[in-house]
């Protein structure tokens, strides 16, 4: 099965698309509307832009924009931004090489037909190396976003860990338990019997 790795047929498209998205208000939800009203991108290859931030975790599945879109707008942190978004969007390429985002274009090039099963030659490896170099040249792979941002883009590429939000000390689980007893009584009227039986449930099951 062929691993399906983000890509647009027009790299170049993206550096300017996401300078507007840098200079425009941050929308409710980032549609096709939005792209080619707001942003001025009309036509079919630049709404591509759309699943590929979605894939790069800078939009939630339903358009709007999530935390990590929020910290691209911000001079300081938009490199970081989308050092992460990379991450999120090429995880199985960071999954096989943790310095993805370092490699020479004929690593990465073996990295991407390594991963996807594709031939070298294959136009698609071609559209996912340049979307990837393009995204690469945006990004800053040494600055560091806070933490729980950091965290959240992981957990939605798929790469949950366990939380270190409680400062790594386990929690303690408050676990209560109900049962039900089936009892079946034996015949008999001697009422010893049923007095033996109850203590016997109160003394073995039923204290705390």
């Amino acid at each position: 099965m062929t691993t399906k790795l983000p890509y647009v047929v027009q790299p170049g498209s993206i550096k300017k698309i996401l300078e507007k998205v840098r200079d425009a208000k941050t929308p409710d939800r980032f549609t096709t509307d939005f792209l080619d009203t707001k942003l001025g991108f009309r036509g079919g290859n630049f709404r591509q832009f759309i699943p590929l931030a979605k894939k790069l975790n800078l939009l939630n599945s339903d358009g709007t924009p999530t935390d990590l879109y929020k910290a691209f707008r911000n001079p300081t942190t938009a490199k970081a931004s989308i050092a992460e978004a990379i991450k999120a969007g090429y995880r199985e390429l960071f999954d096989r090489n943790e310095y993805a985002g370092s490699l020479s274009k004929e690593e990465l090039k073996g990295l991407v037909v390594q991963v996807t099963g594709l031939d070298a030659k294959d136009q698609v490896v071609g559209l996912i190396c340049r979307t990837f170099e393009m995204l690469r040249s945006l990004a800053d792979f040494e600055q560091r976003l806070s933490p729980a941002l950091s965290e959240e883009t992981t957990e939605a590429a798929g790469e949950k860990e366990p939380s270190s939000r409680n400062g790594g000390q386990d929690r303690e689980v408050d676990l209560r338990l109900s049962y039900t007893i089936n009892l079946v009584l034996p015949k008999t009227d001697d009422p010893a019997v049923f007095n033996a039986i109850f203590k016997a449930l109160r003394e073995h099951l039923l204290r705390k």
